[in-house]
This record gives C-alpha cells, structure tokens and sequence, in this order.
C-alpha cells in the first residue's frame, strides 16, 4: 500500500510541474503577442503623430508667412503716409517759401513808393510853410491897417463884439424861455391829468374793505357744544389763547369769530378748523394747536411776501422786507387792505414813471414799500412815513427809494423825482370810491388803544380788546402778579382808561391770572 502510495504522489508532483511548465510557455506566448501587439501599436501611433506634427508644423509656418505679410502691408501703409505727409509739408514750405518771396518784393516796392511820397509831402509841406507864413504877413499889415482906420486895437475889436454878441443871444434865450414857460403852463395841467388818467385806467383792483367779524360754519349745530366744552373751559381757552371773541348764538351751523386784528382771526378760524377736523377739542389740544397756526400763519406770511415781490418784478429786495410785504396782508389802512392798496400803489407808480420816462423799476419798489410803516413789530412813536424810511435805510435800500417812502405824506422834504409821483399815486388809491373806511379805522386804532394802555402795567403778557370795545380782558403772569395784585390792577387800568380816553358807553376790565402745576410721570 506504502509502495502504491509513493509512485502516485511523484506522479502528481511531476504532473503538476509539468502544467506549470506548460501554463509557463502558454503565459509567455500570450505575452509575447501582447507585446509585439503594443509594438505595432504604438508605431502606428508614432507615425500618425508624426503625420499630424508635420501637418501642424506646416499650418504653423503657412499662418506665420501670412501674419508676416500682413504686418509687411500694414508697415508700407504707414510709411506711404508718412512720405505723403512729408511730401505735403514740403510743398506747404516751399508755397510759403514763394509767397514770403512775393510779399518782401511787395514791400521793398511799397517802401520805394513810400520814400518817393515822403519826399513828395515835405516838399508841399515847405511850400505850405512858405504860404502860411506869406498869408500871417498880410494878415498881420491888413489889422494894422484896420486899427490906424478904426482907431481900436485888435483886442478891443474882439471884446466888443463878443459882448454884443453875448447881448444878443441873452436876449433871444430870454424871449425863448419865457415862450417855453408860457407854453408849458397851458399845457402842463391838462398833461398831467392826461397821465394820471391813462395810469388809473390801466390799474383796476377789487377794493376790500376789511371788517371785524369772520363766520365759521360748522356742520352740525352739535360740535357747537364740543366747542363750549364742559362749563365753558373749550371756549374760554381758545378766547384766551387767540384773543378772538367767539360769539354762540342761534344761528343754525355757525359760529361768529369777533377781533379788529385780522392775523388773530385767522389764527382762530383756522385753530377752530383744525380743532373740528381732528375731533379733539381740549384747553391742552387747543394750546398746542393754537401755537402751530400761529407758525403756520407765519410760513405763510413769508410766501405772501415772496409771491407779491415776483408778481411785481421787483428783485434784491431783503428778507425782513419781504416778512413785512407779507404782514400787510393782515393789516388795512383806512379799512382798505394793506396789501392790495401798496400793490395797486406800485403798479400805478411803475405806469405813471413809466409815462413820464423816469425809472419805473424804481417806482415800483418805492410804492410797495412806502407804507412798511404800518406793520411796525413793536410800537413806536414815529409817524409811519418816517419808520418805513428808517427801515428801508436799515435794510439797504438806495436813497432815492427811501426819501420817496419818508416823504410822500410831506414829513420830509422830497429830494427825487420818484417822490412825488409817490404821494400822487397814494392818493389816488385810496381816493377811488369805497376804497377806505375812516370810521372802521379809527374805531380800530381805539381798540389798539385799549390794548396799549394794558401793556402799560408791569406783569402782563397778553390783552385781548372784545365785544367792540366794552370789555378788555388782561392775562398776567402768575409768578408776578398774585390774586390781590389782580383785583388791584384790574381797577388801575380801568382808571387809566376812564381818565385817559375817549369812548361810548362803558368797558369792563377783566384781570385774567392763572396758576398751572406740571409734572411728568415717566
């Protein structure tokens, strides 16, 4: 069995060895192909890269000659223009060359010319010379010969017949003159009437005569109640923040707004519509309202003056001047606004210098500024003609413009011819019928009285004349004037009033002094 064994094992070992010999030779058969494979392989691709290198090689040089070209074309180009440039240049040099030529033969004969006509000249000069000094010689034997006749010198000759002439013109200047007056005096009164007329034909205005009371309509007779308020307060706060009367009657949707200073009606008519508008209508609400009208009033008063200045052409004119321009919408002269009147006063002066050929520009300016007096910021005791110079000087403007303000209610002596047509033209504004109201003024200028005799007495900050006239209604400072100083001051500015001026019926005084406490929860 052992025996058996042994023969078959070698057998399989030499079997297996000889697969692997077999499998051995097999393997490097296949790999041999493969390689010879590769090798065909890769020559094929060498040649084919070959090929295409080549091809590429050729593509390459063929571009490069062209590019060559190119560039070889383009240099040509450059050099050809270069060469026309120069050769125009040249032939430019050489036309100048020959034109400078020609010119210097010009002048070489000109100047020839000029010497022959020199020598010509002071040849006739020579003889000129030669005939004056002849022509002196005669003159000076023929007055010789004429003083031995006459027995005069020259000199005297001469005095007496310049003033003979002298005589003569003098007398025919002064038949002249006096015609020319008398003339003038029979035409002088019918062109001036011509002028005017033709001017105030040429200006035609609305004449506004301004009242006391504005009526602001309501939409139901229900927000009267919400403007009263709770006992009064509503109504009583907005009385003492504007200084306007309002008057609740009986009639139906509206509610009267009573005050001679348009600016504080205004202010409480357009509070009172804001108050309506919003709804809330409280003494805290109205305060705070109250003060953005009166700043709003203020915007607007600017833009009243900026407008009327363009409307007008007039230009340069300073700030503070048109702030005041605008102010006159808020005042009247007379009951005529103010505004309208210095407006029509200007177009009217712009005509009128224009008809007679002075400045109109100027005219224009001296009219819409000769009454600025009237708005005046604090009081003053200058007549308004005065204060409008005194502020037009401060402000800037020319002489002329101011004396013609200062002078045409005849405060001043005029020194312009502006002026006169000035005072003209004032007057003829509020001469038109129904332009002016003196009774309304003069019944204004007592309230402002009335107001002004308040201010007179330490401690008080605003005073409000109401209802006409009869009642003045005084707001102090607390800190400064107590509930004793109240009832005294009270009766003190009605003695005043009582002594001081002239009215019908009676006033009633009424001292206003409140104390507020504020804090802030935070």
């Amino acid at each position: 069995m052992d025996d058996m064994i042994i023969p078959i094992f070698i057998g399989l070992i030499i079997g297996v060895a000889i697969g692997f010999l077999v499998a051995k030779s097999l393997e490097k058969k296949r790999a041999s192909g493969t390689i010879s494979r590769a090798k065909k392989s890769a020559s094929s691709i060498l040649k084919e890269a070959k090929i295409d290198a080549d091809a590429i090689k050729k593509d390459k040089i063929l571009q490069a000659k062209e590019k060559f070209i190119e560039l070889k074309s383009e240099h040509e180009k450059v050099i050809l223009s270069r060469e026309k440039k120069i050769n125009e240049s040249e032939k430019r040099t050489r036309d100048k060359e020959s034109q400078l030529g020609s010119e210097i033969d010009r002048g070489k004969r000109l100047a020839k010319e000029l010497e022959k006509k020199t020598a010509d000249i002071e040849y006739k000069l020579e003889f000129v010379e030669k005939k004056e000094n002849e022509l002196e010689k005669m003159h000076r034997r023929q007055v010789e010969s004429l003083e031995v006749i006459s027995g005069l010198s020259a000199d005297d000759a001469k005095k007496e017949l310049i003033t003979s002439l002298k005589e003569e013109a003098k007398s025919d200047a002064m038949a002249f003159i006096q015609e020319k007056q008398e003339e003038a005096k029979l035409t002088a009164e019918q062109d001036a009437r011509k002028v005017i007329l033709s001017t105030i034909q040429r200006v035609g205005v609305e004449q506004t005569v301004e009242n006391c009371v504005s009526v602001f309509n309501l939409e139901s007779d229900d927000v009267k109640g919400r403007i009263i308020g709770r006992e009064g307060r509503n109504i009583r706060a907005i009385e003492a923040a504007t200084g306007v009367e309002i008057i609740v009657d009986d009639t139906p949707e509206a509610i009267i707004l009573s005050c001679f200073d348009p600016v504080r009606r205004e202010v409480a008519r357009l509070s009172l519509h804001s108050l309506v508008t919003d709804g809330r209508i409280h003494p805290a609400r109205i305060e705070e309202v109250v003060k953005k009208i009166e700043k709003q009033i203020g915007q607007e008063i600017i833009e009243v003056g900026k407008r009327t200045v363009i409307d007008l052409g007039i230009h340069g004119l300073h700030p503070e001047l048109i702030k005041t321009v605008g102010r006159m919408k808020y005042r009247s002269s007379y009951g005529q606004n103010l505004l309208q009147h210095s407006r029509e006063v200007a177009n009217l002066c712009g005509l009128m210098a224009a008809e007679l050929g002075l400045n109109a520009k100027a005219a224009k300016r001296a009219g819409l500024l000769h009454d600025i007096g009237k708005v005046p910021d604090t009081e003053s005791e200058l007549p308004h003609a005065l204060l409008g110079m005194e502020w037009a000087k401060k402000y800037g403007e020319k002489p002329d413009i101011c004396n013609a303000i200062g002078a045409h209610h005849d405060e001043i002596e005029m020194k312009s011819m502006i002026s006169p047509i000035i005072q003209v033209c004032d007057a003829i504004s509020g001469a038109r019928p129904g332009a002016r109201r003196q009774v309304l003024d003069s019944y204004i200028q007592r309230l402002k009285d009335l107001e002004d005799v308040a201010f007179g007495f330490s401690g008080v900050q605003k005073a409000y004349a109401i209802q006409a006239g009869r009642e003045l209604r005084v707001i102090v400072e607390s800190e400064k004037v107590n509930d004793s100083k109240a009832a005294e001051l009270s009766f003190n500015i009605s003695q005043k009033i009582q002594n001081d001026m002239t009215y019908p019926g009676q006033v009633r005084v009424t001292v206003i002094r409140e104390t507020r406490a504020v804090n802030i929860a935070k």
